[in-house]
């Protein structure tokens, strides 16, 4: 005889079946492996946006540049990613491409907030539509335009939120604890620089220590994006 198979749908075997108590488990499944992905963290200055991401590298052989953790997606926007990087490589390049049209067509940067809003529906129709999956991804979006220094994070499920602080991936609720009682308006770019590197600090797990070799710095403001070195981050942590 055949085993006997199970009557119950199979909710979480595609991403647009919504289970009777109203979830989508394949959205949630994303957002699990979001939260094993390293820590990204953004907060925003009085001249800008500082980005930070731990890059947590797994071997001595790894080139660190290779790593793909802060990503410039315009010249006035900036990206950092927790969770699988090949979905956040391909968020960016659709993001690129939009940024690209916009200034073809308006003659002018795209603001922060609308790409914020480009990437979240683009995860979103990931999620229903039938044959694709949900991106894996956070996306921390962090820029500058006419109306000033923006940050949003993007969730899997296309959720969209405006933050002065923000992080994502593993033990983000520890990182998020040094910004709600670190913050204020008005930082200089040296506090949210030391500030940002302690909540990466706080989010790793145990027995693992920070170092500069590991995590990588970038900012936006009103001259665009650019890269920060280690020895500029070195010499503001031993201020």
């Amino acid at each position: 005889m055949y085993p006997m198979q199970s009557k119950t749908p199979a909710y979480d075997k595609v991403p647009t079946m919504f289970s009777p108590d109203g979830r989508l488990y394949q959205v949630e499944y994303a957002s699990k492996i979001v939260e094993q992905g390293t820590t990204g963290v953004g907060i925003i200055y009085k001249d800008g946006v500082v980005l930070a991401a731990d890059k947590s590298i797994p071997s001595k052989l790894v080139f660190p540049e290779s790593i793909e953790k802060i990503f410039k997606v315009d010249n006035n926007i900036g990206a950092v990613s927790a969770g699988l990087v090949g979905d956040a490589r391909r968020l960016v390049r659709i993001a690129r491409r939009q940024a690209q049209d916009n200034k073809m067509i308006f003659s002018e940067p795209i603001q922060v907030e609308v790409m914020a809003k480009e990437i979240a529906e683009t995860k979103q129709a990931f999620t229903q539509y039938g044959g694709l999956r949900p991106f894996g991804v956070s996306l921390i979006v962090g820029g500058f335009d006419e109306k000033g220094a923006k940050l949003f994070q993007t969730e899997p499920s296309g959720a969209l939120a405006e933050y002065k602080a923000v992080a994502v991936g593993r033990n983000k609720d520890r990182a998020m604890k040094v910004f709600e009682g670190e913050f204020k308006d008005n930082l200089t770019f040296d506090k949210a620089v030391t500030t940002a590197y302690k909540a990466l600090t706080k989010s790793l797990p145990e027995k693992e220590k920070i170092s500069l070799g590991r995590v990588e710095f970038a900012l936006v403001d009103k001259d665009g994006f650019r890269s920060v070195s280690d020895q500029e981050v070195k010499n503001i942590l031993n201020k």
